[in-house]
């Protein structure tokens, strides 16, 4: 817990606007707002698709969480006109979360939802006449196929990308920097969002999703494969870390036109992830590492095929050497007192997750593919 958390200097109460639900990070910032603030009211967009899977947050809360179906990249939000005019006299503060699905990779869902719907949150940031403060949640995928030490404030730096996602990520925040000149916009990119560290909740649609299961799953007996040497870091991160670390910094002056990383500052290479993982779930790992292509190959191989599901800019950053330097975030989020957990610390809570999930039953796991994907 923070040891102190700012405040905000007025008696006006706090409607947070907030995209991307009910995904995990969202789901987490959602009741972490509703826990620290007990005056505040929610407004959570959601896609009609999976109006379903967001209801019981506003069932718990109906007088603090209000469920809007929408589309992030649809005129007016897809919002009826009274909605909207609504969220343009009322918002205080929006969180935008709201990112193509990574198993959407078609340039023209991308170009869509990455960035017309960051399109669509800065017009209505911009018809806010109460707005304090604009979080744009980008990603550290904006970096692409860069090498060796990013940092923070760095965006454009002509490099190649693995797909069209990373690519409309990177061109959805240059319009959130870009707006820092006209409105109060923080920019977080946080790193692969693996699972909650206290319940070990997933994500079940994200990048380590499957792999992660196949080690704690434990129901074949192959040695599982890795890509590469899987020598560089695996920048994995909580979902409740960057929740209570967006927060603070969405009331804290401090972070106004900021870009933060929210990384691990001491991540794990990916080998030692995978290996920490199997020891848990008692599986084996492939003793010898193998070129990323014959990887891929063998990993749809009878009893291993599901993780072919994998997004295959997941299996590719397994093996890429790249550092993300989060010191202006580090500095700030110390003075709140939070800190990212390692992943040795939390590893033991996932396993037990998704040990468990894989156990429900086998039509569970078939019909992963046949869900819909929370991407708006």
């Amino acid at each position: 817990m923070p040891k102190r958390l700012p405040t905000i200097e007025s008696d006006v109460p706090e409607v947070v606007l907030i995209t991307g639900f009910p995904r995990l990070p969202a789901r987490r910032l959602a009741n972490e707002i509703l826990e620290r603030d007990p005056k505040a009211r929610l407004e959570l967009l959601v896609h009609s698709a999976n109006e379903p899977f967001a209801a019981d947050l506003a069932v718990r809360h109906p007088d603090r969480a209000n469920l809007l179906v929408g589309d992030v990249s649809g005129m007016d939000l897809g919002l009826a006109g009274a909605e909207y005019r609504q969220l343009c006299e009322s918002v205080t503060t929006i969180h935008h979360l709201a990112t193509a699905s990574l198993r959407e990779d078609t340039r023209e869902v991308a170009e869509r939802i990455n960035v017309g719907g960051t399109r669509a949150i800065l017009q209505l940031a911009g018809e806010c006449g109460r707005l304090r403060r604009l979080c744009h949640w980008s990603s550290i995928a904006v970096a692409g196929k860069r090498r060796g030490v990013i940092l923070e404030e760095e965006l454009d730096e002509h490099q190649a990308f693995h797909n069209a996602h990373e690519q409309t990520l990177c061109e959805a925040e240059k319009l959130a920097r870009a707006a820092m000149q006209r409105l109060p916009v923080t920019v977080f990119r946080p790193g692969i969002v693996v699972c909650d560290s206290k319940t070990g909740e997933c994500d079940e649609h994200s990048g380590p999703y499957y792999l992660l299961a196949l080690l704690a799953g434990g129901k074949h007996k192959l040695p599982v494969p890795v890509p590469g040497p899987a020598t560089a870091p695996l920048h994995l991160v909580p979902a409740d870390y960057v929740a209570s670390a967006a927060y603070v910094l969405s009331l804290d002056e401090r972070a106004t036109s900021g870009t933060f990383h929210l990384t691990d500052p001491n991540p794990l290479p990916a080998r030692k992830v995978f290996e920490l993982v199997a020891e848990l779930s008692h599986t084996k790992l492939a003793r010898h590492a193998l070129p990323t292509g014959i990887a891929k190959t063998l990993l749809r191989a009878p009893g291993l095929e599901r993780l072919a599901r994998a997004p295959r800019a997941f299996l590719d950053s397994v093996d890429q050497q790249v550092f993300y330097n989060s010191r202006r975030a580090s500095e700030l989020l110390s003075s709140h007192g939070i800190s990212c957990p390692p992943f040795d610390s939390y590893a033991e809570e996932l396993v037990h997750y998704v040990h468990d999930r894989e156990e429900h039953s086998d039509a569970v796991a078939s019909d992963a593919d046949d869900q819909v994907d929370p991407f708006e």
